[in-house]
């Protein structure tokens, strides 16, 4: 998933570097949201075999254009960011096992007083065992990825399973199933490949003055804002070389929400459930 501040599989990433672009328009609605994305990840080789430290960081900013009418204000909930700082480690194990933990701490809010709160705070934890075989010599290359995420904005009091197995099943063919992404791909012409996918994507982020939300029996108190919506549709990219490339996808979402939340995470107010279409492209540099 790419929830701001949610659950995220990036500790099994194999991007380098990115930099995206992401456009929601809503359907029935003036509204749209948009999110530019940055990340880097920079490996360092300790001495033994197979053995790593790698430090990230990431930036988001996410803009919310309500145009809709709603019986509060929405003045401080047009943007916001997050900032975040990742240490992961990694190593070998035997027949093709991989052992990785990663630790984090961000902060993603509407920053409207012009500084960081301790709501605005969140740190986050993953442990994954990752199978692969690739390699010049591997005629069908396969991951799986078998792993736990905790965050302390998620709202759980436990960690959250993470399970992908990927495989090259032709020179021209590959599959992926479970999260966050589902997909089969098209490779041709060594420079391009196709995609159809279902995915996840979202945020979750702090209001820092908080905001006043009428509900039916008096008014309730908003103290964050969260969007999860599941994706299907397709997805192109082009290969500059073996691991620069470019990518575009496009899809309409099968659940849809953006909801305010009072600070126990309890539903306040639904902004928006009608599905809509999803445009996400960009550049980026992979392993």
């Amino acid at each position: 998933m790419l929830l701001i501040g949610s659950v995220e599989t990036s500790a099994q990433d194999s991007d380098l570097a990115r930099i995206e672009y992401t456009y929601i328009p809503q359907t029935d609605s003036e509204n749209s949201i948009s999110r530019f994305r940055g990340l880097i990840n920079f490996p360092i080789r300790l001495n033994w075999d197979g053995s790593y430290l790698v430090a990230g960081f990431e930036y988001r900013n996410l803009d919310l254009d309500f145009e809709d009418p709603v019986p509060f204000s929405v003045d401080e909930l047009g943007k916001f960011q997050l900032f975040r700082t990742t240490l992961a480690y990694t190593f070998k194990l035997k027949n093709d096992w991989r052992f990785a933990a990663k630790v984090g701490a961000e902060a993603n809010s509407n920053f409207e007083t012009g500084k960081i709160t301790n709501d605005d705070t969140n740190f986050t934890g993953a442990l994954f065992l990752i199978k692969s075989r690739s390699g010049d010599t591997v005629a069908k290359p396969s991951r799986l990825i078998l792993g736990l995420n905790y965050t302390t904005n998620a709202g759980r009091p436990f960690p959250i399973p993470i399970v992908n197995y990927y495989k090259k099943f032709h020179p021209n063919w590959s599959y992926s199933v479970g999260t966050p992404k589902t997909n089969l791909k098209h490779f041709w012409k060594k420079k391009h490949s196709v995609q159809a996918y279902v995915t996840v994507d979202g945020f979750f982020s702090n209001i820092q003055n908080n905001l006043e939300v009428p509900l039916q029996n008096g008014s309730a108190t908003a103290e964050n804002i969260s969007m999860t919506m599941i994706f299907g549709g397709l997805g192109y990219e082009y290969f500059f070389s073996k691991h620069l490339l470019f990518y575009a996808y496009g899809g309409y979402s099968f659940y849809n929400e953006i909801r305010l939340r009072d600070e126990k995470r309890n539903s306040l107010f639904k902004i928006n459930e009608r599905n809509t279409y999803y445009l996400r492209t960009g550049i980026k540099f992979k392993i």
